[in-house]
């Protein structure tokens, strides 16, 4: 297990403390250190703490050093969320290249009380009350639960110095107001549990999501189907999502549509869930933007759309709205020409053991996703050579046609690749490349036909359920 040490208190404690229950867990620890670059000798000094602690403790130490400043004003992004893409994506290329299994990170009940109040304060729904997950993937965060103040006495006590961020009390930052002003007065003023209620708040709203998730998957499953349009769901079935089975909700929707009506709350969801499915994220979607794809299902006629963050379109055709991308597909000919190609996408629900099978007309073919067992047997080994590890997938897993600007890191390469010049390298022919099968998890390309797995996806030797993906077809056969 990497431990994720910043030289701050909240992670030396986490690693003291799972470092001293090492045994009794049964665990191996890595030191894992991501620089951001931002405080120039401090933050060096910073490394220089943590790679010596890990000396002293006798751990294997990862580190990594990345421009947060120059990268932020390269993409547009503020600071905060430079640093927390750039950190995160250095531990999934720690887990990908084998060094942990998971990556356990110091995040604290004052930490997650913090997260609630920002995301009120900035305007959120439901979804931002469930604030920090004790578990996101490979990610764990066993202090959730425990107070700052509690891992300083536990250091005191035992003789452990740590480093002190200078920007956390920087009273420019939102998130240092927080901590150093708005808590403070709500502890002292208002309420000495503020922290412990808002982290039973968050907890209460993690189950609420997890009660919502299984639901409008299940009227995703039920209600939509996707062709070479996008994906497709009858304007009834989404203001009605549900048959409630009682009298006094029989007639409760409005005459026209479902402002007021028991389903909206769903409505929106389903709305969500869509234009995730075919963007792959939902950065971007403001409430406004759903309000509007309710409006063009309650209140327009056919022929009308609206047009959402991320290049994404909503069209009212008759009876029904059409999720899709704005921009066609399009294939050169060999006269020169440009032809219009069928896109695809099919989202696949992983199961636990057996498989996953989906039919694309488009191509002709089927592709078969086999969860199998790990690790494989020695006659199994090259067959599976580019076997995905199960446990790394993230919902929405999505088969669907290549698209330009794809790219992923190839296994055993150190550099993110483009698919085009993966074609090119390939001799995949022109004609050929638009239709090309893609699977997406999470919104990250990880596989293509006939290329080699992304790194930070494949099956390994820690590889507990792997995925291999293979092809019914004209040319059937496993893919690697």
């Amino acid at each position: 297990m990497g431990v994720a040490v910043s030289g701050g208190a909240d992670s030396v404690a986490l690693l003291r403390l799972l470092h001293r229950l090492r045994d009794d867990l049964g665990i191996t620890l890595a030191v894992v250190h991501f620089d951001h670059a931002l405080r120039g000798a401090e933050s060096e000094t910073d490394a220089a703490f943590v790679a010596e602690l890990a000396r002293v403790l006798n751990l294997e130490f990862l580190a990594a050093r990345e421009d947060v400043g120059a990268e932020a004003a390269r993409q547009g992004w503020n600071l905060e969320d430079a640093g927390r893409r750039l950190r995160y994506a250095f531990f999934e290329r720690v887990i990908g290249e084998g060094a942990a299994t998971h990556i356990a990170v110091g995040h604290t009940a004052d930490d997650q009380a913090e997260t609630l109040l920002a995301h009120v304060i900035r305007g959120t729904g439901p979804t931002g009350l469930a604030g920090i997950y004790p578990v996101a993937g490979a990610i764990v965060r066993p202090l959730l639960g425990t107070r700052r103040e509690i891992l300083r006495e536990y250091l005191r006590a035992n003789g452990q110095t740590w480093r002190e961020d200078s920007t956390n009390r920087d009273l420019q930052r939102t998130r240092a107001r927080i901590r150093e002003q708005l808590l403070p007065v709500l502890e002292r003023d208002f309420s000495g549990a503020i922290v412990e209620h808002l982290s039973e708040l968050a907890r209460l709203a993690r189950e609420e999501r997890n009660f919502w998730d299984a639901l409008v998957e299940d009227r995703v499953r039920a209600l939509t189907r996707i062709d070479e349009e996008g994906i497709r769901i009858a304007v009834e079935a989404l203001l009605g999502p549900l048959t409630l089975r009682t009298s006094r909700m029989e007639n409760s929707a409005p005459a026209k549509g479902n402002e007021f009506g028991p389903w909206r709350v769903l409505t929106e969801r389903l709305v969500r869930r869509l234009y995730e499915v075919v963007r792959g994220n939902r950065r971007e979607l403001g409430a406004d933007h759903v309000e509007q794809v309710v409006h063009l299902a309650s209140g327009s006629s056919s022929g009308h759309h609206v047009e959402l963050p991320g290049g994404i379109i909503v069209r009212r055709i008759f009876s029904e709205l059409t999720f899709s991308r704005s921009q066609a597909i399009r294939q050169s000919c060999s006269n020169g020409t440009a032809k219009q190609v069928n896109a695809y996408q099919y989202v696949l629900n992983l199961p636990l053991c057996g498989t996953a099978t989906v039919s694309i007309p488009e191509l002709g073919k089927c592709f078969r996703l086999k969860v199998i067992d790990w690790p494989v047997t020695e006659s199994d080994t090259k067959r599976d050579a580019n076997a995905l590890d199960a446990d790394l997938l993230r919902s929405p897993l999505i088969l669907r046609n290549w698209r330009p600007g794809d790219a992923y890191r190839p296994r055993g390469r150190r550099h993110e690749l483009k698919l085009k010049n993966m074609f090119l390298a390939g001799r995949v022919p022109s004609g050929a490349r638009a239709a090309w099968p893609v699977l997406e998890s999470g919104g990250r390309v990880i596989w293509a036909q006939g290329m080699p797995a992304a790194e930070e996806f494949r099956a390994r030797e820690n590889t507990r359920t792997g995925v291999v993906i293979e092809e019914e077809g004209p040319e059937s056969g496993p893919l690697s």
